[in-house]
């Protein structure tokens, strides 16, 4: 679905389970900081909201959306029931948007295969500043909040999956 058909930031809190016993990763990219410092507030304040404890929340930053990859990564290792990616990429005048976004992409996909882990892609690819602003708090709300929501859901998901005698 289209953002701009729907709000980031709304969910039915009933149909979200506890995050209590949970441990996320949240790895965020520097670069364009006014926008993923939003994102960042979005997600942890939400996972809060939703029952994860303080203590239970990494964050690490990373220089730019590129690298988000490296970062979710190493917070795998760390033993985290899910990683949070976000960033953005803002659509210049050259190439680069498009491999940034295609590596980007292609990084958190490849980690979601391989790692028993699920790994939420949080990046925010937009044409202009304004699009960007409107999906981090703004009028189309915080793609942050969706990926905290996201990833509680997929870490039960994963352990029903896991422990059920299917």
């Amino acid at each position: 679905m289209a953002t701009n058909l729907k709000n980031l930031s709304d969910y039915d809190p009933h149909h979200v389970p506890s995050a209590e016993k949970m441990k996320f990763g949240i790895v965020v990219s520097e670069w364009n900081w006014e926008i993923t410092e939003a994102l960042l507030n979005g997600a942890y304040n939400t996972l809060l909201k939703n029952g994860a404890k303080e203590e239970n929340i990494m964050v690490a930053k990373v220089p730019g959306s590129f690298e988000l990859p490296f970062g979710a990564f190493r917070f795998i290792q760390k033993n985290v029931d899910a990683v949070i990616c976000l960033g953005c990429v803002i659509r210049g005048d050259t190439p680069h948007f498009d491999y940034v976004c295609q590596g980007v992409t292609q990084g958190i996909t490849h980690l979601n295969v391989k790692y028993d882990k699920p790994v939420i892609f949080g990046v925010l690819t937009t044409d202009n500043m304004q699009q960007a602003k409107d999906r981090a708090g703004g009028k189309l709300g915080n793609k942050g909040d969706e990926g905290a929501i996201t990833a509680i859901k997929m870490v039960d998901t994963s352990l029903k999956i896991r422990y059920s005698k299917i």
